[in-house]
């Protein structure tokens, strides 16, 4: 199968989830525990997107070491958020972290 129709068969796909959770609106209700379960569903995709990217950059095998900036920059941010819980502020420390790591180390 072609890479195009595989890109027009998930828009496709992915269209019309969404249009149909417009068409039936709140004519569909969903449980509590579902609802609840479903606030977990960013934080759950952002976490299997970051992690590789952050242990393994270059998509061979764990770099578990200083001189991984995207590993150095991850734990830095971490530290940021867990004492000051500010998102702008930990974003932008990630982002001077990572940067600069790669500037003096990379």
């Amino acid at each position: 199968m072609s890479a195009t129709a595989t890109i027009i068969g998930m828009a496709v796909v992915t269209f019309f989830i969404k249009a149909l959770v417009f068409v039936l609106g709140d004519g569909v209700g969903f449980s509590p525990t579902l609802k609840q379960a479903l606030g977990f569903v960013p934080v759950t995709v952002l976490t299997a997107i970051i992690v590789p990217m952050v242990l393994a950059p270059h998509g061979q095998e764990l770099e578990l070491s200083w001189r991984n900036p995207q590993l150095v920059a991850a734990l830095f941010s971490v530290a940021v958020c867990a004492v000051t819980r500010h998102q702008l502020l930990t974003i932008m420390a990630g982002l001077t972290v990572f940067f600069g790591w790669q500037f003096f180390y990379g």
